[in-house]
């Protein structure tokens, strides 16, 4: 992994600088960038890229950086897509606090399968949500079909 982290208790420097991948529910380190699940996402298989440096504004990347980034948003659409079926994608970064980044000095991008009807009663009355498969279910669900996508990639 190339790039600087950040001794300020950021939790993506923590999980850069980290040697377990398991438990940080990393799928795949790049050279640029990392794939890991959400702790705490809006649906089933919502995934993260994170740049493995502390920075907080896509302005900022590389031209290597943003091509990296492409190819791997691809490939965790097309993992997602083979492993979870969703009918559609959310993909998305926060740049700020005022955008609602809730970790803004570390870019960081959302991609999240969608369903029709994904959204019931429980997020909109309960402010709860509803997760049929654990972060481990999903892992091991997806990490698989990501890592035979990124092999077979030119």
């Amino acid at each position: 992994m190339t790039g600087a982290t950040n001794d300020d208790g950021c939790v993506f420097c923590g999980v850069l600088a980290a040697d377990t991948d398991e438990a940080n529910q990393v799928l795949h380190r790049a050279e640029h960038w990392v794939v890991m699940l959400n702790r705490y996402p809006y649906n089933n298989g919502h995934l993260l890229l994170v740049l493995n440096r502390h920075e907080p504004m896509l302005g900022a990347c590389t031209p290597a950086e943003l091509e990296e980034m492409g190819r791997l948003l691809a490939a965790m659409e097309r993992a997602l897509h083979e492993t979870m079926h969703p009918h559609g994608f959310n993909c998305g970064y926060n740049g700020g606090s005022s955008a609602g980044a809730g970790i803004p000095e570390h870019l960081h991008l959302h991609l999240l399968p969608r369903w029709t009807g994904d959204t019931n009663f429980m997020t909109t009355v309960g402010d709860t949500r509803v997760m049929p498969q654990t972060l481990d279910q999903v892992r091991e669900l997806v990490q698989p079909a990501l890592a035979r996508i990124l092999a077979a990639a030119p």
